[in-house]
C-alpha cells in the first residue's frame, strides 16, 4: 500500500539492521534454512531500496535505489557494483528482460516507464504512465511491458521496443503487483482496493475474471507457481500469505507471515517460496503434497523487504538499506549446500 511504503522511505535513515520490535509469524518452522555467502557494498547511502531484478544468465542484478533516485547494477558473480544509473527519481519497479538486453524501470517521481540498454545503461525510451507507477511485468507474446499505477488504480501497457503506449486498463481500486500467467495467457493483477485478483486479457485489455481473496486484506505482492497454476499473494494489512488456485478461482490456504509482506519470490526447482516483509521478517515455505509448509522465519534486517532468487543455483539475494557500513546486497545459499 502506498502510504506504508512511503512511510518506510522517509524512515529509511532510522533503520538499524538486526533490531526490530515487530511481530513475527505465528508459525515460523524454525530458523531460516540459509547461509550467507557474500556481501556487496552498494552506492547511494542508507536510504530505501525497492524492487530488484536478476539476469540469471549473465549474473547481473538491477536494484531500484528509490531513496537515492538511482538504479544500481551489480555483478553477483564478481561481487561488485558495475555502474550506477542516475536521474531516476523515486524509482520503484525494475525489470530486466534478458533476451532483449533491456532494463525497464518505473520512475515514480516522473510517472514514467524508462527503458535502459542492459550493456551501456543508456536510455532507450521513456513512456508516460498513470499516477504512482510501481511494479512491472513483461508479456513476451505481445512484446509488451505492463506498469502497475498504484494510486491511479490502472495498468499502463507499452510496446517493449518503442515505448508506445498501447492502452490503459482501469481496475477500479488501488492496485498491487502484476504478473504474466503464460499458461492461461493472462495478466493477473492484485487489486488492493477490492481485495481480489483481476484477470486481464492482454489482447483486448479487458478484465475477464475477478478472483476474490477472502482472509487477505490488501493483496499486494505476488509470485506464480506456473506448474501448479497457483498464485501466492502477500496481504499487506493482515500479515497473511494466501494461496490462490487460478484454475478454480479460489483461495486454498492461509499462512502467517511478518507484518506488511511486500516482495515474494518462488524458486520452482525445490518448490520454495520466499516472503520478505517491510518489518524485516523473512519467511520461507516449501510445497509438499499440494500444501505450503513453513521451512523457517527470522528477522533478517529492518529493511529486508526485497528478495530475489536465482533459479539456476537457488541462491537468494536481499538488498539491505542499512547494513553495517552502509547499504549492501546480502547473498545466501540454501543451508543444505553450506560448506560448514
Amino acid at each position: 500500500m502506498w502510504s506504508m511504503r512511503a512511510w518506510w522511505g522517509l524512515a529509511g535513515l532510522a533503520l538499524v539492521a538486526g533490531c526490530s520490535s515487530s511481530t513475527g509469524p505465528a508459525t515460523t518452522g524454525g530458523r531460516l534454512p540459509l547461509h550467507r555467502v557474500s556481501e556487496v557494498a552498494l552506492t547511494g547511502g542508507p536510504s530505501r531500496l525497492d524492487y530488484a531484478s536478476l539476469d540469471s544468465g549473465r549474473g547481473l542484478m538491477f536494484l531500484a535505489h528509490m531513496g537515492a533516485g538511482q538504479i544500481v547494477e551489480v555483478d553477483v558473480r564478481a561481487h561488485t557494483v558495475v555502474r550506477t544509473i542516475p536521474d531516476t527519481p523515486d524509482v520503484h519497479g525494475v525489470l530486466v528482460v534478458a533476451d532483449k538486453h533491456r532494463v525497464y524501470a518505473t520512475v515514480t517521481g516522473r510517472d514514467q516507464i524508462v527503458a535502459f540498454d542492459e550493456d551501456s545503461g543508456a536510455v532507450s525510451f521513456t513512456a508516460a504512465t498513470g499516477d504512482y507507477p510501481d511494479g512491472l511485468a513483461y508479456d513476451p507474446i505481445r512484446n509488451a511491458v505492463w506498469s502497475t499505477n498504484e494510486r491511479a488504480g490502472t495498468e499502463t501497457v507499452v510496446d517493449a521496443d518503442t515505448g508506445t503506449v498501447r492502452g490503459t486498463v482501469a481496475l477500479g481500486g488501488e492496485v498491487g503487483n502484476v504478473v504474466y500467467d503464460a499458461t492461461a495467457d493472462r495478466m493477473v493483477v492484485a487489486v488492493q482496493g477490492h481485495g481480489e485478483l483481476a484477470v486481464v486479457a492482454p489482447d483486448s485489455l479487458a478484465v475477464t475474471d475477478h478472483i476474490p481473496t477472502p482472509g487477505c486484506s490488501g493483496p499486494h505482492g505476488q509470485a506464480l507457481d506456473a506448474s501448479q497454476r497457483v498464485m501466492y499473494v502477500g496481504c499487506e494489512d493482515n500479515a497473511t500469505l494466501v494461496t490462490v488456485d487460478l484454475a478454480k478461482h479460489v483461495v486454498t490456504e492461509h499462512n502467517s507471515v511478518g507484518e506488511t509482506p511486500d516482495v515474494l519470490a518462488y524458486d520452482p526447482g525445490p518448490q520454495r517460496l520466499y516472503v520478505a516483509t517491510e518489518t524485516g521478517w523473512v519467511s520461507i515455505f516449501e510445497r509438499h503434497g499440494g500444501h505450503l509448509n513453513p521451512a523457517g522465519a527470522e528477522h533478517l534486517a529492518d529493511s529486508a523487504h526485497i528478495v530475489v532468487v536465482d533459479p539456476a543455483d537457488h541462491h537468494s539475494y536481499f538488498p539491505i538499506a542499512t547494513a553495517d557500513g552502509g547499504p549492501a546486497l546480502w547473498e545466501y545459499e540454501p543451508a543444505a549446500q553450506a560448506g560448514g
